[in-house]
This record gives C-alpha cells, structure tokens and sequence, in this order.
C-alpha cells in the first residue's frame, strides 16, 4: 500500500492563512447555514480565496456528512457534508480537514463551502 505525498507549502504553491477582517456569511435558500467575524482566508496559489468558518458558527445541524472524500497533499484528508434545502440536496457542498497536515493546522475544526452552491458573503466589520 503506497503512502499519500505530503507537501509544504512554499514559494512553488503558497498557501497563507490569516484571520479575516470581515463579518462573513454563508447563505443558501435564504437561510443562514455560517456567520462569523472569526473567519480564516485561506489564500492558496492563484486561486480564490477561500473562507473557513470555526464549525462553533455554522449550524451543524444543517448539514449531512456524506461519504464523499478528497485529498490534498498540502491540506489532507478532507471530509465532505451535503445541505437540505426545500428543493433538494446540495450535495457535498461543504468540506472540511479534520486532522489538516502539520503545515495547515490551523484549519482544524473549521469548514469551508462551495461558493457556486452556497452564497459566502463578507462584509467589512467597521
């Protein structure tokens, strides 16, 4: 059985995590799932940030673990929830990395959505 590769971060794929500012939300069918003014911006390489919530401000009860997982060399294992909503199943629509490599630790009981299924909102905090 081979080993999954574990990379660090680094000048070839950065990744940076830093506290947001921000007032952030995350919305589906017009009910808040997410609100936090204690957000992590995971920035990784060119792609969009990408905002994780500490699971104590998301609604827990919203979502549905589902079988589905991925991995990622510089973050992990990570595990996947589904949404209910009144006209279906967002399906695997937010993820998160329980047990994140060394390098992303910090992101550690927190989540992250899908933002083409789940309205992420953030708003400066004055």
């Amino acid at each position: 059985m081979s080993q999954k590769p574990i990379k660090v971060p680094g000048p070839d794929h950065p990744i940076t995590v830093t506290p947001s500012p921000d007032h952030v939300t995350a919305i589906v069918a017009g009910r808040t799932i997410a609100e936090s003014t204690s957000t992590l911006a995971l920035a990784e390489a060119s792609y969009p940030v990408v905002h994780y919530f500490p699971r104590a401000d998301v609604d827990m009860t919203a979502l549905e673990r589902t079988d589905h997982k991925t991995y990622c060399p510089y973050k992990g294992d990570a595990s996947y929830f589904s949404i209910r909503t009144a006209d279906g199943l967002l399906e695997n629509a937010v993820w998160t990395y329980e047990q994140p490599h060394d390098a992303l630790a910090e992101i550690d009981e927190y989540v992250a959505f899908y933002t083409d299924r789940v309205d992420v909102v953030s708003t400066p905090v004055d």
